[in-house]
């Protein structure tokens, strides 16, 4: 896909916008509840079928989101800017830390298409056997398999909060039909939410569905404009393995200089160079050990 210029019309121009009818009503009974989550997320499936979405960097910006939520239920006091740090900064032979550990638990549970094997690489203290057991622990519709699932790994491991809503973000991947996992979940539910149990719990992710879903839309079309304005800048970089930088931005959250295919200072120049396009934005306002993302 070519790109005359970040004004252009392109298809990007063409992802569909969330009706207003989901975004601006209030659901006041279970029924309607249930009706706007599943109109939130039929939404949020049209959009995800368009080609232009950066899907790799998509689902990396909402792991991010999903590790942040899932931090604060912990009472950490990490957000994004430090989780971040916690991978992109971390040196050879060093430990992310608890909070970093969330991160990099969603950042891989997002990364492969779903199966118990990519799910055991990202939740590596529980045996496949058991990941499987939990991932199909639940029947019926999508929202309501995800809530069984939830709950089947909160009633075997109470304290595995993160093992359990990657486990019920990927039971509705699969019931959806989703090849890859996209955590919506834990940006939508309370902790109280958690300690819910049978139709009290389901009703509790049809409502966390309904903003997490509107709010994964919306990020979807941001992320595809800013991915068409750094394709579109991109014949401008003189640097050589531009091209293999670019796509790193591409379906990455963050980027540290030091992970592109450059020298040092020939990195720190592009992402420079980058910045004053408009094509990436520097993400921690630090003078020093700077992350950069579209």
């Amino acid at each position: 896909m070519t790109f005359a210029g970040p004004d252009s019309i392109s298809d990007v121009d063409t992802l569909p916008r969330m009706p207003a009818w989901v975004t601006s009503s209030r659901a006041e009974t279970p029924e309607d509840v249930a009706f706007l989550s599943g109109a939130a997320l039929s939404h949020l499936h049209l959009v995800l079928a368009h080609s232009e979405i950066p899907k790799a960097l998509f689902r990396d910006r909402l792991a991010l989101h999903a590790a942040e939520a899932c931090v604060a239920f912990s009472g950490r006091p990490e957000r994004a800017g430090e989780l971040r740090d916690a991978l992109h900064l971390l040196r050879p032979g060093d430990l992310p830390g608890p909070a970093g550990e969330t991160y990099l638990s969603w950042r891989r549970a997002a990364a492969r298409p779903v199966s118990v094997k990519a799910l055991a690489r990202a939740l590596p203290t529980f045996e496949a056997g058991q990941l499987a057991m939990w991932l199909d622990a639940g029947q019926g519709a999508p929202v309501t398999r995800a809530a069984m699932a939830l709950e089947a790994v909160l009633r075997d491991a109470p304290r595995a909060e993160v093992p359990a809503l990657v486990l019920a973000d990927a039971a509705l991947a699969q019931a959806l039909g989703w090849d890859h996992l996209v955590p919506l979940l834990a940006v939508g539910l309370k902790r109280a939410d958690l300690r819910q149990h049978g139709d009290d719990l389901a009703a509790a992710c049809h409502r966390a569905l309904i903003s997490s879903a509107i709010d994964a839309a919306r990020l979807a079309a941001e992320l595809t404009r800013r991915a068409a304005h750094l394709k579109a800048v991109a014949p401008k970089l003189r640097a050589k393995a531009a091209g293999e930088a670019v796509e790193m931005f591409l379906t990455r959250d963050a980027v540290a200089p030091a992970a592109l295919p450059l020298p040092d200072r020939a990195a720190r120049r592009l992402c420079d160079r980058l910045v004053d396009l408009g094509a990436v934005r520097e993400l921690t306002g630090r003078d020093t050990f700077r992350l950069y993302g579209v």
